[in-house]
């Protein structure tokens, strides 16, 4: 699967806003000036190619030369790269695989770390301060909402299937029906036992 350019030109776009955008971020741009980190996502045929320059971020999926850091990993194990602390742990795990300068990707780990994404500062120019923190904390308070009741229809389908519909045993019937085949286990082994016994005599 190749992914559609508007796509990749809206990750670009993005990705410039916020790690070019950020003045703070200077000095973390600086040590990627010129260097190129090949993503190679599981899920996808091509790779996507960071380019990274001193006013802005390519992202291209054919490019020609050597990268100066290649990254194998799935799309799932994606947003994990921006806690820099993970990465060892990720490596470790097999997560993620590093060919090249170990470097590039830990700095472009730091500097997702240290950009600031909140989504109101990007709107407040189209929609001004006001309408754009409120939309963010509306956001931010329908996303822990829906974890809120993703958690709680998981626990309400987890104690129907327990204790009303009796499809799944619960911990205490599970416990009780392990200890009751053991009993019938012994039993079956003194039974053989006794007959090996009665067929000696």
């Amino acid at each position: 699967m190749k992914l559609p350019p508007l796509l990749i030109a809206g990750m670009e776009t993005a990705l410039n806003a916020v790690l070019y955008r950020d003045r703070s971020l200077k000095a973390a741009r600086q040590r990627l000036n010129g260097k190129v980190l090949s993503i190679q996502l599981q899920e996808i045929d091509h790779p996507l190619v960071l380019v990274f320059s001193e006013h802005q971020l390519d992202i291209l999926q054919q490019w020609e030369d050597q990268a100066d850091c290649t990254v194998a990993l799935r799309l799932s194990t994606l947003p994990k790269l921006r806690d820099r602390q993970q990465l060892t742990a990720l490596i470790r795990a097999e997560e993620l695989d590093v060919q090249g300068d170990l470097r590039v990707v830990q700095h472009f780990s730091a500097m997702m770390d240290l950009a600031e994404l909140d989504p109101a500062e990007y709107l407040a120019p189209w929609t001004g301060d006001v309408l754009a923190e409120t939309l963010s904390q509306g956001v931010k308070s329908g996303i822990s909402w829906l974890k809120a009741d993703a958690t709680r229809k998981h626990r309400y389908l987890a104690e129907t299937l327990t204790e009303e519909w009796r499809v799944a045993p619960g911990a205490l019937e599970l416990a009780w029906y392990a200890e009751e085949v053991e009993a019938t286990q012994r039993e079956l082994e003194s039974l053989e036992a006794r007959l090996d016994k009665m067929e000696l005599r």
